[in-house]
């Protein structure tokens, strides 16, 4: 089943774990699209480095630690993904909270090991 990712935290240096998911992500003929620092492409997907309006979001997979996140609450809640996964070091339980009060599903999980095991 595809399910529109947004990688939030995209990096355009290959040995960054969020670049990896990029290319697992498009091997695996998920839609992606991605929000970075820096403006770029990896494997066909664009980053952006703006708050896109993106629509039909399944999932936001996370490589941004927890002070960062905080910027992107609201915007993250506004695209009404069905879940959030959290990949190792973004755990924050602040808006683990506030994303289930808006039936957003959580997810404390790596999205490689989540793909590599068909579990995605």
């Amino acid at each position: 089943m595809k399910k529109k990712t947004l990688v939030l935290g995209a990096s355009l240096n290959p040995s960054r774990y969020s670049n990896l998911a990029i290319n697992r992500l498009v091997s695996y003929d998920q839609p992606t699209v991605a929000i970075g620092l820096k403006k770029g492409e990896i494997a066909g997907v664009s980053i952006s480095t703006e708050k896109e309006n993106f629509e039909d979001i399944d999932t936001v997979t996370l490589y941004l630690n927890p002070q960062r996140q905080k910027e992107y609450y609201e915007y993250i809640i506004s695209l009404k993904p069905k879940r959030v996964i959290f990949n190792p070091g973004t755990e924050n339980p602040e808006f683990y909270t506030l994303l289930q009060k808006n039936n957003i599903e959580v997810e404390v999980a790596c999205t490689l090991v989540l793909l590599g095991t068909n579990q995605y």
